[in-house]
């Protein structure tokens, strides 16, 4: 690597910062920054609300990370700041630890922040985002549905009125809604009715129509002057309003209170994993449309660094975001340039603004985030799966009941656990193979997927379709004695024989094989060897050659039972299987005196020495295809 590539690994805003054409790109950065930074100022504040902090912490979160991430993360369209999932994820936690109204909850947020970016920046440096991969994509879908229920049921109090119990279970939060019914005011929820109305068709219209592709930006502002003009002009008294907000621009200060991390641990370890799935995922798909490759480690620590610096200006846990990130690609971002524009509207928010926000009622907020989170209800991927694949529409069931029901944490380790249960009966369960030759060709596939494939009288062909180690050779090992017994319902042909000679194994889709599965082979020939039949081993690749030479697998078989194509082992078998038939058509020698299976083979190679090369099968001699048409002798002797 050359310096300069050491320097664009560590500060990747060096790739644009070289290639910036000022004329091409500042014209749609800067119209991309501002549309995205008129979209994050309201939604920031009802974002901090839904992790019960202060709305000027939200905007505290929109600013200095976004400062951080422009410089040291990989992508040039992702805006990130705070986002609805990781905000309840907060909520979550911190609830059970102190009040909301309390200094400490306040603390322990933005040590949260501290917390989740030093975990981004190990993973990204250690490249461990690949652990994420587990996870499977129904269990994402399910969570993230789930989720966006409870986010949305827990605003229904700035637009009913009345106070509800904080939770992330959906239960106690119905019980709260109906207990208190008899609160229920009007006019907040006519106001948050209409303002909620407003914005999903504006985002309707900003997403089917081109030429109304603005609308969708401009729907939380929107939200947010009319709900303010409404308060200035009428002044009703039953709507909450958002408060004072502190003016100006966030103080520099070390997180404290980390006498709490050990309780904080498995939220960060959430929000870490939420980060690497969300943001990560809409990086990579946005540098896939843009043109330019990106490293998921690298943008992890991006992530990181920016929650870490951000946690010393008052910022709490801050990722990608789908919805804004989606603005910002459509209206023409081309670099980072974007982003610190974004960020620069949110300081002069900060600097300017924050006297008119005071009069923001609380249901026009809880509106936005209402409007955010129905996107994410991801019902027509349960349609999807239902149709497509019962055992993931079942996992997607699963997820999203228990993540309902029972909270988020176990939510999600119900749902990861049964993935992982779903990956290790896979993986000690693979697919295996019966093969028979299409006719007029060499070509062998699966008997149940094609059956005009034939096979051969005593041979059976096997195809093991996944890497054999110590938990599923067991299953292997029961699957091959099963068709060494059950016979086929396909078409046979070849010589007329009682039982199988021959077990010919297909690894070319083996990619891995460990000395459990070795030793395992070695009991499998010992125990063919006492029955007179012979394993023999077509296309596996170099290094399961390797372990299998290393082990001495390969002199215990044979070198002459491996075989580069499959059809070169049944040529060699099917052979045999004659010479088989023509021995036992003599007659029957004394007990005493009587061969083995394999000294009559050493035998008839003595006797068959020039028969050395294997042919197609489509050059066998006349005489031995017109003699018997359901023998298909693939070697002939050489005249």
């Amino acid at each position: 690597m050359t310096f300069m590539d050491w320097i664009e690994m560590f500060l990747p805003c060096c790739r644009w910062i070289r290639t910036y054409r000022w004329r091409e790109y500042f014209q749609v950065d800067l119209m991309a920054g501002t549309t995205v930074g008129i979209m994050l100022v309201p939604q920031a504040m009802s974002y901090a609300k839904l992790a019960g902090l202060e709305p000027i912490y939200g905007l505290y979160s929109g600013f200095v990370p976004i400062f951080i991430y422009a410089i040291f993360g990989s992508s040039r369209q992702l805006a990130i700041g705070p986002v609805a999932l990781v905000s309840l994820l907060v909520s979550n936690v911190l609830s059970a630890i102190a009040d909301s109204s309390d200094a400490l909850y306040t603390e322990l947020a933005i040590l949260l922040a501290l917390m989740v970016g030093i975990l981004e920046c190990i993973m990204g440096l250690l490249r461990l985002g690949w652990l994420i991969r587990f996870i499977s994509h129904s269990v994402i879908s399910g969570f993230t549905t789930a989720s966006a229920i409870v986010i949305a049921l827990s605003q229904a109090k700035y637009f009913l009125g009345y106070e509800i119990d904080r939770s992330s279970e959906i239960v106690p939060i119905i019980k709260s809604i109906i207990s208190g019914a008899d609160e229920f005011s009007w006019p907040p929820f006519v106001m948050g009715s209409i303002i909620l109305a407003i914005l999903q068709t504006m985002k309707h219209l900003g997403k089917s129509r081109k030429h109304l592709r603005f609308l969708r930006a401009m729907g939380p502002l929107t939200a947010v002057v009319l709900g303010t003009t409404f308060i200035k002009i009428y002044h009703p008294s039953s709507i909450t309003l958002v408060g004072d907000i502190p003016q100006g621009l966030p103080s520099f200060s070390i997180p404290t209170s980390f006498q709490y991390v050990k309780s904080l641990i498995p939220t960060a370890f959430l929000i870490t994993g939420v980060a690497i799935l969300e943001s990560v995922g809409i990086a990579k798909a946005l540098a896939a449309k843009n043109g330019y490759e990106l490293d998921s480690n690298q943008e992890l620590f991006g992530l990181g660094v920016s929650n870490i610096f951000g946690s010393f200006f008052s910022s709490y846990p801050t990722t990608g975001s789908f919805s804004r990130s989606a603005v910002n690609h459509e209206s023409g971002a081309k670099t980072g340039l974007s982003g610190i524009i974004t960020g620069i509207i949110m300081g002069c928010a900060l600097l300017f603004l924050t006297p008119l926000f005071e009069y923001i009622p609380q249901c026009a907020l809880a509106a936005i985030v209402v409007s955010a989170v129905i996107s994410l209800v991801d019902y027509e991927e349960a349609i999807f799966l239902w149709g497509v694949d019962k055992k993931d529409f079942l996992l997607w069931t699963v997820t999203t009941t228990t993540t309902l029901f029972l909270g988020i944490e176990i939510g999600v380790l119900v749902g990861v656990g049964v993935s992982l249960a779903f990956v290790i009966h896979e993986s000690a369960n693979p697919h295996i193979a019966v093969l028979g030759r299409l006719p007029g060709t060499t070509v062998y596939r699966n008997i149940q997927q094609y059956p005009e494939a034939y096979t051969y009288n005593g041979i059976v062909i096997v195809r093991i379709d996944a890497p054999i180690y110590f938990a599923n050779i067991s299953y292997i090992k029961d699957r091959l004695r099963e068709y060494e017994v059950v016979v086929d319902k396909s078409t046979r042909r070849g010589p007329e024989v009682e039982r199988i000679y021959f077990v010919i194994l297909e690894m070319a889709p083996v990619t891995y094989i460990d000395s459990s599965a070795v030793q395992a082979l070695k009991d499998l020939h010992h125990e063919y060897k006492s029955r007179d039949i012979q394993i023999a081993i077509s296309n596996p690749n170099r290094e399961v050659l390797l372990t299998l030479s290393k082990s001495g697998v390969v002199e215990l078989i044979g070198k002459e039972w491996y075989f580069v194509r499959v059809h070169d082992a049944v040529q060699v078998c099917l052979q045999h299987v004659q010479s088989i038939k023509e021995a036992s058509k003599a007659s029957d020698p004394s007990p005493e005196e009587k061969p083995s299976f394999f000294q009559r083979l050493l035998k008839q190679r003595g006797e068959d020495s020039l028969v050395a090369e294997l042919e197609s099968g489509n050059n066998t001699p006349s005489d031995l295809i017109h003699g018997d048409p359901h023998l298909e002798p693939l070697l002939f002797r050489n005249s």
